[in-house]
């Protein structure tokens, strides 16, 4: 017997995107992705640095998972590479297992993502629970907030731990080494990003006042030129205005704060050397916990920023199944190179839709900008503050956190507010594999609670030798005590009854159901009686004339 399994298709978007193209959709394409190449750079140095790895680990992932993700994905403008998401995790993976094994566990993870897509499974991702998802996004913002203390306040600490309790410690117990200096910059970084986007933001109150200010100042010729100068500094990214004008500050006012090139000796060159992992079995059956982890992170993160893309860019919907398979041969080609698990990034790949970008070429773009700036400009970034850096991750942590949702807790319901607080309290004290599991659980046993507190019996009417109930909703393993009133009629009734069920309200049967139903027949075959079902649905009647119960039963 031949089972019908059915493949996903391997059909890049970049093949439709491609057909028509022209030399406007390029243009717009190179700006937007050249803008983003831009962006990424501080944050790739950032996440890695984060994770504990070298800042070349994130770079090189920003250039070839995103060129990889960009040319073979399903969705048109995102943008792939190292994601703040990550950042725990791959943290706690390298603490526990080492640098090696995180390499291993990223390949194997590639390669669970491609048969996720290639089995059509990209639509699973959906249902994973919107609480889940906040629970656990607000986790990973206060795990990468809490990270960046060290290099912030520029504590003498050697290595920080990965568990929460242990980082709390462990800044406690060197708060008295904080440099001033580190700390100033960190806050001047993490302010001036804050700030950058309504300092050009006509509906903003602060841009207004300033505006109206400095053209009573000046006249109306220089007000002119001041607007102009104003559009176009509004087009520099922030964290690259951060980047730069905080690092030549420290760079000519000699501030004694910590530097990539002091901790890392700079970035190289020349472009990563392909290594093959050490591959065993017995080292891969090791890791399944944080190859599960990564591969799983990954298709969320990604999934959601791709549905994102869609409802801003208005472009046609991502291929999920196709996403899925371009981000496992992304994490399966990354680790030969050192580099680290990718995913989709919201805030790139948003920067990317209102740059003007109009089909994958613009992700192509932004790698092989990457490239070009990490080559000709690697010297420069030995002169990089390490609490600059932080000060970027404070702020993609804080943009990253939907805060405003535990505000809105009042308003839940009680489920949700369970799993929201229970996913969000087991990411931060835990991991986010524990806070998954028990979150999954949790909002599956909810979910069983609910949907049986939907099934209801009714008594329609009783006399001495016959009783009628009607049954409402879908009769599963969750809602079988349910039947016990009409079993406990049958059972106190010496003679012979008839029990009619009125099944048109029941929408779904399940086996646990059917075997319930069964008990009851038989209870009151043993007494003589009858038992008639009336009104059956579609899906009811299938299921029951499969198992062969319909034909022992009477039926209207």
């Amino acid at each position: 017997m031949q089972l019908p399994i059915h493949f996903a298709r391997f059909h890049p978007r970049m093949l439709s995107a491609l057909a028509g193209y022209n030399r406007e959709r390029f243009f717009k394409d190179a700006g937007a992705g050249v803008t983003v190449g831009i962006v990424a750079l501080p944050l790739a140095m950032a996440f890695a640095i984060a994770s504990g790895l070298k800042p070349e680990a994130g770079i090189w992932t920003a250039i070839i998972a995103g060129a990889l993700i960009a040319s073979l994905g399903g969705s048109a403008v995102q943008i792939g590479g190292p994601a703040g998401a990550f950042i725990v995790i791959v943290y706690g993976i390298v603490e526990r297992y080492g640098l090696a094994n995180l390499l291993i566990s990223t390949t194997c993870a590639g390669v669970l993502l491609f048969l996720l897509g290639f089995l059509k499974l990209g639509t699973l991702v959906r249902y994973v629970p919107v609480s889940i998802v906040v629970g656990f996004t607000n986790g990973i913002a206060v795990l990468i907030a809490l990270s960046q203390v060290k290099d912030l306040l520029g504590l003498e600490i050697a290595k920080m731990p990965a568990d929460f309790f242990s980082q709390l410690r462990a800044i406690g117990m060197n708060i008295g080494t904080v440099n001033f200096y580190a700390l100033a910059l960190g806050v001047a970084c993490l302010l001036g990003l804050l700030l950058w986007p309504h300092l050009f933001d006509s509906e903003s109150r602060f841009n207004r006042a300033f505006t109206h200010r400095l053209v009573r100042l000046i006249r109306a010729g220089e007000g002119r030129q001041i607007r102009r100068a104003t559009r176009m500094a509004s087009r520099l990214p922030g964290p690259i205005v951060a980047l730069l004008t905080l690092s030549l500050l420290a760079y000519f006012l000699h501030l004694p704060v910590e530097t990539i090139g002091s901790r890392f000796g700079g970035i190289p060159r020349t472009l990563p050397v392909f290594e093959f992992p050490d591959f065993s079995w017995a080292t891969v059956r090791l890791l399944v916990a944080p190859t599960i982890t990564i591969a799983l992170l990954g298709a969320v993160e990604s999934l959601l920023c791709a549905r994102v893309a869609d409802q801003i860019s208005g472009l046609k919907r991502h291929d999920p199944n196709q996403e899925l398979m371009a981000q496992g041969i992304a994490n399966f080609v990354v680790p030969f190179f050192g580099g680290m698990p990718a995913t989709g990034t919201i805030a790139r790949t948003v920067t990317n839709v209102r740059s003007g970008a109009t089909s994958p070429v613009s992700g192509v773009v932004h790698a092989l900008t990457l490239a070009v700036v990490v080559l000709a400009a690697a010297p420069l970034a030995v002169h990089v503050p390490l609490p600059v850096l932080s000060g970027i991750l404070l702020y993609v942590a804080w943009n990253m956190g939907e805060w405003h949702e535990f505000a809105e807790l009042r308003r839940a319901s009680s489920h949700y507010r369970l799993i929201m607080l229970g996913t969000f309290l087991l990411t931060v004290v835990f991991d986010l594999t524990v806070a998954l599991q028990v979150g999954l659980m949790l909002a599956c046993v909810l979910f069983v609670r609910r949907m049986s507190s939907l099934f209801q019996v009714a008594l329609v009417s009783r006399s001495p030798d016959e009783a009628s109930f009607r049954l409402y909703g879908a009769l599963f393993f969750g809602a079988v005590a349910k039947i016990d009133p009409i079993l406990s009629v049958v059972e106190s009734t010496p003679q012979a009854m008839l029990i009619r069920l009125d099944l048109q309200s029941l929408q779904s049967l399940d086996t646990s159901g059917l075997d319930v139903l069964e008990q009851l027949h038989k209870a009151i075959k043993t007494r003589g009686g009858r038992l008639v079902l009336a009104g059956l649905n579609a899906q009811p009647r299938d299921f029951m004339e499969r198992s062969g119960f319909l034909k022992t039963v009477d039926s209207l």
